[in-house]
């Protein structure tokens, strides 16, 4: 990171698309820290008149990734419509003054902003271009960064072999009811504006409600008996397909089999298993994450089975051969065939799969996963009344047209769902029109 006397202020009088630049500077408000300044162009020239504006990062959450990074700056620069130059002010503080961990307090965040706010401006002329300041007019509108965060803490900060850095965190949330709502957080660092897994939290102890807060000495624990992800209510709604199917099995003795690919923090399978009876099973790529679900999400090794692995190439394996190698708990490898297990038909298979890049964002399912031959793997280890069911983040129109038509290919019918954030599509595949197990 340059430092302030090593940065020429003429520098940023013209706009060089993607350029990112960041420094530090003396905080006039708080003389134990430093104000970092970090200044994103976008990465398209949007006029001849460009626009600058400036966002002060909340008090207390500048090492979250969202302000900290790169990648998150620029989604939030694009997130703001018309914007060419988006400046982040962020209060670090100087090595060695405070180790504890940082608490956020939304109701702290709005007097922090207002003691920085007339400090600054002039920062914001030298950092505009030199067209804007010739303008006549100018101006450097200061935005708001809104989300329902009321508090957060962070517990855990760790690294895994694939996923890279990651962390834990508790928040409250604003509720549109009485009662508080508190909840945890899974979230990687290549994925700065993206919580890859969130529970509800609830005191391990019963406490008045205003005794209770985030970073406090009340301790929580999961409660996985709801989901609180948008995008997994019409995952496990869409067992209602089949639900007649699912109760047969329930009658004769039988658990119906789950089998899902991506496990991140385990909210999904822990509800299968406690809420609808499902013998669950999950395909995990880092070893990490499975530790992390299970020391802070809940997740229990009882009745589920976690293997580590590529979960692409585990469905492969499933459709190629009668005997299956699965890495054990302890390390020890034990063959599971056709009788019971991985080997057993599945009636339903759920996928929550992503990837990132630079240049596409968040994709979910990987590129990899919209081929034909992946697709008809996964049907053929589900129950002739099988469905598989997998969450959607389309880079492009192209992307999800295309995955469409390679589940048309495979599957008998496709159900599209809209989860309505703008963001996330369900798509649910039926094996076959049968309403009733056949065996």
């Amino acid at each position: 990171m340059p430092n302030s006397m090593a940065l020429d202020i003429k520098s940023f009088e013209t706009m060089i698309p993607s350029r990112f630049l960041s420094f530090t500077i003396p905080n006039p408000a708080l003389p134990t820290h430093l104000l970092r300044v970090a200044v994103l162009d976008n990465p398209i020239q949007l006029n001849e008149s460009p626009q600058v504006a400036a966002l002060f990062v909340p008090q207390n959450r500048e090492p979250d990734w969202i302000f900290s990074t790169e990648s998150g700056h620029l989604q939030l620069l694009l997130s703001s419509p018309g914007i060419s130059r988006l400046i982040l002010i962020g209060s670090n503080p100087i090595s060695g003054s405070d180790s504890s961990p940082l608490t956020y307090h939304k109701r702290d965040n709005a007097q922090y902003v207002k003691s920085l706010e007339n400090s600054v401006k002039p920062l914001f002329f030298a950092l505009s271009p030199k067209v804007s300041v010739e303008d006549g007019i100018f101006d450097v509108p200061i935005l708001d960064y809104e989300d329902n965060l009321i508090c957060s803490v962070v517990l855990e900060r760790c690294v895994g072999v694939f996923v890279c850095e990651m962390l834990v965190e508790d928040i409250e949330i604003e509720s549109d009811c009485e009662l508080r709502e508190f909840r945890r957080r899974l979230r990687f660092k290549r994925m700065p504006n993206l919580v890859q897994t969130e529970i509800r939290i609830v005191p391990q102890k019963v406490f008045e409600l205003d005794r209770v807060k985030i970073g406090g000495e009340v301790r929580f624990r999961p409660d996985t008996k709801v989901l609180v992800h948008s995008y997994l209510i019409p995952m496990v709604a869409s067992l209602s397909l089949i639900g007649s199917c699912i109760e047969d099995r329930f009658r004769k003795g039988l658990k119906p089999k789950a089998l899902c690919l991506g496990v991140g923090g385990g909210a999904l399978l822990s509800f299968l298993r406690t809420e609808l009876g499902f013998e669950v099973f999950g395909v995990e790529m880092d070893e990490e994450v499975l530790r992390v679900a299970r020391q802070y999400f809940g997740l229990e090794d009882c009745e589920i089975h976690v293997s580590v692995g590529d979960a692409i190439e585990y469905v492969e394996k499933l459709a190629g051969r009668d005997r299956v190698l699965v890495s054990g708990e302890d390390n020890d490898d034990f063959y599971l065939n056709h009788a019971n297990g991985f080997g057993a038909k599945f009636d339903v298979i759920m996928v929550d799969l992503d990837s990132c890049d630079a240049r596409n964002g968040v994709i979910a399912p990987p590129l990899e996963f919209v081929k034909k031959h992946i697709l008809s793997a996964a049907r053929s280890v589900l129950s002739d009344f099988g469905i598989f069911v997998m969450n959607v983040i389309p880079p492009t129109r192209l992307f999800y047209d295309t995955l469409i038509h390679e589940f048309q290919e495979i599957f008998h019918e496709l159900y599209e769902i809209d989860v309505g954030n703008g963001e996330n599509f369900v798509l649910i595949a039926k094996v076959s029109p049968v309403t009733s197990p056949t065996w």
